[in-house]
């Protein structure tokens, strides 16, 4: 029986893109894959000539050649036909089309062979803890922290090797960085167990890294706190986080801020809040007095005659700044009233005196209200 044409197989134009022959054949091959019709003669027949046409098709060389002289390009000794058989060779060929096909699903492409190796491999992100003030946060400034990490190593230059040596090819991958196992149908890849991945091993190690290409080291660094930064704000540096390993990328290091506890005011976003006692006196008759604020400062707070325990003053623009903003926040003051103790004995005659002629009018709330309260025991 005659071989179909292969794109007549896959179901598309002999122009047909490396994207259009892979679209075609993965739905093709799910459709009549053996597992999915058991026991199928028909199924298994038609998924052979799938992936004989795509194993032919997806190679460049291959293709060239079928698409001049068709199927007798693999005949009478013209290299081994897409389809020779369903053992080994099958198997062989069955894992690079799945590669090709769900590579992106498991971390990639193939490798190409001979000493392509691994790509390097990325330092680890680091994080960093920085406490500061209150007042720190307001002007902003510059600080300088001690990191421990792991640098490159100056005597191989990262590569982990011994200065003057060299690297061979892994015996176990072949430099493909990878090894593979067949487990009945399907063939399973894994990073090599003796390079890791690389596809390299080195002739001899570095003494002063032990192969590693980096080693501990405390690094001191400056770090720009902007003005008015926040309580749990991370700051990321870009690859100042360890060493890649081997020659590989750094990472990043990422300093979370925190904002120490302050002993006048509390924060609120750019706005800051004070709680601030004053004299019953200064209450009942108005007056002034000075707070400090955080850009070294004072700042006169007048008290409103008749002034109730717990109102605000504000005070605008004394807040924080908005980080990377014009804009600055206000300061609000909370007005909390003192009763007088231990009184004198002509302090408590002229309260007693004030209390004998204080009106309703005086103390208009708690007037009211015991005058309510008054209503309800009388019903």
């Amino acid at each position: 029986m005659a071989k179909r044409d292969f794109y007549e197989v896959l179901g598309v134009a002999k122009g047909a893109d490396d994207a259009a022959l892979k679209s075609a054949y993965r739905k093709l091959a799910m459709q009549h894959h053996p597992d999915r019709n058991p026991g199928n003669a028909e199924a298994e027949a038609k998924f052979k000539e799938i992936n004989e046409a795509y194993d032919t098709l997806k190679d460049g060389q291959k293709r060239a050649a079928y698409d001049r002289f068709g199927h007798a390009a693999f005949e009478n000794g013209g290299g081994r036909g897409p389809g020779a058989g369903f053992g080994s060779d099958f198997n062989s060929s069955m894992s690079d089309i799945f590669e090709d096909i769900f590579g992106d699903f498991m971390g990639g492409g193939r490798r190409g062979g001979g000493g392509g190796g691994a790509a390097k491999l990325r330092g680890a992100d680091l994080r960093y803890n920085l406490e500061i003030s209150l007042e720190e946060s307001f002007a902003g400034r510059t600080v300088e922290i001690d990191v421990p990490t792991l640098v490159g190593c100056a005597t191989c230059d990262g590569s982990g090797a011994k200065p003057g040596t060299g690297t061979h090819t892994c015996r176990q991958c072949n430099g493909h960085g990878k090894v593979r196992a067949a487990q009945g149908f399907f063939t399973i890849e894994r990073t090599c167990p003796v390079c890791q991945g690389r596809g390299q091993m080195m002739d001899q190690p570095c003494t002063d890294c032990g192969g590693q290409g980096r080693r501990q080291e405390n690094r001191k660094l400056s770090v720009d706190i902007p003005k008015g930064i926040e309580d749990g704000t991370r700051i990321r540096l870009a690859n100042e986080g360890e060493a890649g390993l081997r020659g590989g990328p750094p990472g990043d290091l990422y300093i979370f801020i925190s904002i120490r506890p302050h002993d006048l005011f509390q924060r609120d976003g750019a706005d800051l809040y004070a709680r601030i006692p004053i004299a019953m006196t200064t209450a009942a008759l108005g007056g002034e007095f000075e707070v400090p604020t955080l850009d070294a400062t004072r700042a006169k707070v007048k008290v409103a005659a008749g002034t109730q325990p717990g109102q605000r003053v504000r005070l605008k623009g004394k807040g924080m700044p908005v980080l990377r903003s014009k804009d600055v926040g206000d300061l609000y003051v909370q007005l909390d009233i003192e009763t007088p103790q231990a009184l004198s004995r002509k302090q408590r005659e002229l309260l007693e005196e004030f209390a004998r002629l204080e009106t309703e009018e005086n103390s208009p709330t708690s007037g009211g209200f015991f005058d309510k309260l008054k209503k309800m025991f009388e019903a």
